[in-house]
């Protein structure tokens, strides 16, 4: 058993841990170390974050500073297998050794990858993915919010492709779209559009009728910003409708599953948002022809209802032959009352004035004729009540008859406008169709012996009797011979043989 060594320093914990910490600082100073993540439970409530790195055999504690931590794009999770570049220093209070994070990466694509599918089954898991949720797009949106960065070849794209189609307001919310806090930046983007006020009297700008979440192409790690659980989140949330336009048409983000619709490119977006203008122009034009035209049919078919009514209106004749007729008895009886009364009153006089005395007739006359002066004077009255009666009756009567009268007349008027306008169209027609124009441009028609029009030559035989009609009459003729056509020009040929000449007539061929 050897000797303890009495004569080492003598040195305290304290000092002990101090030297070894500067001994591993110095000798290792920055690392970079690949490994598993494990024991990761989130930020501590002072913003730092613990964990540590493992392999198959060995495991070593790390810490990541609050600071570090907001800044790091890709975020640290149970099991993900990193590779991760620190500082390597000790833990004096538990007498180990830890690594001072200052970057985190993914160890390889297919880590990330693996990243994206697990997150990919747990939304979707979740129900934020489901077709039953997504709305449909508005046909002509008043208002289009654009959330993408207003410094991009992007939101040139997209305001140069709505310019074309249709013009629309753009609101257009600056973010980031790549790096630290754009994830952050883009959530509380769709968020805020969707926090606007409706479209009144307020000072804001008011809440677009779509959104468009817009970003160019690049690396997985350049769009994993819209695979943050926050923005998709945030954008299957939105009660406004959105549009997913990240990365081009090979690009495939979790924002993309979310969203109401997805676009291959910001300028299909575009596209997505608004019809072509010129086309909906064409079709309004086409839908008001049509409407016209529907109009015009319904109006003339009404005209067509007006003239068949106004056909069957009656006669003036008509509508006054019962009232002349009943006139006509009126004053008939009439008379014959009056001469009937007159009479009977004539012979009871006589038979009366027989029996009296010429004394008591005398009396009884002058009785009987002051009660005959008041019934003459109540029967005068009577008949000119009576007349006048009649005679307002016979004038209201002679105002509705000329009442009738006028309308007929109008009718007839009408009537006889429409037939000559459809006489004269006829006639206009007839000339158009006669065969007479044609003879009056220097043509002629030739018939045979029954009158029947002659179409060809071969019709003709050699001396047969024709009739050619000129313009301003007709004239007899024979023809000398049958024609034949050249095959080659197609011009008649005047066929061989003498011919025939009638008396006084000419040779026509």
């Amino acid at each position: 058993m050897s000797e303890p060594r009495l004569n080492l320093p003598e040195l305290s914990v304290s000092e002990l841990s101090a030297a070894l910490k500067r001994t591993v600082e110095d000798t290792y100073g920055y690392v970079r170390v690949r490994g598993e993540v494990s024991g990761y439970r989130g930020p501590h409530a002072s913003g730092h974050v613990y964990l540590a790195l493992k392999d198959e055999t060995a495991k070593i504690d790390a810490v990541i500073w609050k600071g570090v931590f907001g800044r790091m794009r890709i975020k640290p999770e149970e099991g993900l297998e990193v590779i991760v570049t620190g500082k390597l220093t000790t833990y004096p209070s538990r007498s180990s050794y830890q690594i001072i994070v200052e970057t985190l990466e993914p160890a390889g694509l297919g880590a990330l990858m693996a990243l994206l599918e697990e997150r990919k089954q747990k939304l979707a898991a979740e129900g934020l993915f489901d077709e039953a949720r997504k709305q449909l797009l508005p046909f002509l949106p008043a208002v289009i919010g654009v959330v993408t960065s207003p410094s991009g070849a992007v939101i040139r794209d997209i305001l140069h492709r709505l310019a074309d189609r249709f013009p629309r307001r753009v609101l257009v919310w600056p973010v980031k779209v790549q790096g630290e806090g754009s994830a952050a930046e883009v959530a509380a983007a769709i968020a805020g559009f969707n926090a606007l006020p409706e479209r009144g009297a307020s000072p804001l700008p008011p809440r677009p009728d779509l959104i468009i979440v817009a970003r160019g192409g690049g690396s997985l790690e350049d769009l994993w910003s819209f695979n943050e659980e926050i923005v998709v989140r945030a954008a299957a949330a939105s009660l406004i409708p959105l549009i997913s336009a990240v990365g081009h048409e090979t690009d495939v983000t979790l924002i993309d599953f979310a969203a109401d619709r997805r676009a291959p490119t910001p300028t299909a977006a575009a596209e997505m948002a608004v019809p072509v203008r010129a086309e909906l122009m064409v079709d309004v034009d086409s839908l008001a022809r049509r409407a016209l035209a529907c109009w015009r049919r319904n109006q003339e078919a009404r005209r067509s209802e007006l003239r068949s009514a106004a056909r069957a209106l009656p006669g003036a004749d008509e509508i006054l032959a019962v009232p002349r007729q009943r006139l006509d008895h009126a004053a008939l009886a009439l008379r014959r009352a009056l001469h009937a009364n007159a009479q009977i009153h004539r012979v009871g006089f006589s038979r009366i004035g027989a029996r009296l005395s010429p004394h008591l007739l005398r009396s009884t006359v002058d009785r009987r004729r002051e009660r005959y002066n008041g019934l003459a004077q109540r029967l005068h009255a009577a008949v000119a009540a009576n007349i006048q009666v009649h005679r307002t009756r016979i004038a209201r009567e002679g105002e509705r008859v000329t009442v009738f009268a006028e309308r007929a007349s109008r009718a007839v008027r009408h009537i006889i406008a429409v037939r000559l306008a459809r006489a004269e169209r006829g006639a206009q027609l007839l000339a158009a169709f006669s065969y007479r124009g044609v003879l009056a441009r220097g043509f002629a028609l030739v018939r045979d012996t029954a009158g029947s029009p002659l179409r060809n030559a071969a019709a003709i035989g050699a001396g047969m009797s024709i009739e050619i009609e000129f313009s301003d009459g007709r004239v007899g003729a024979r023809a000398a011979g049958g024609t034949s056509v050249d095959k080659s020009d197609g011009e008649p040929v005047k066929p061989r043989g003498r011919s025939v000449r009638g008396s006084g007539q000419g040779d026509l061929f």
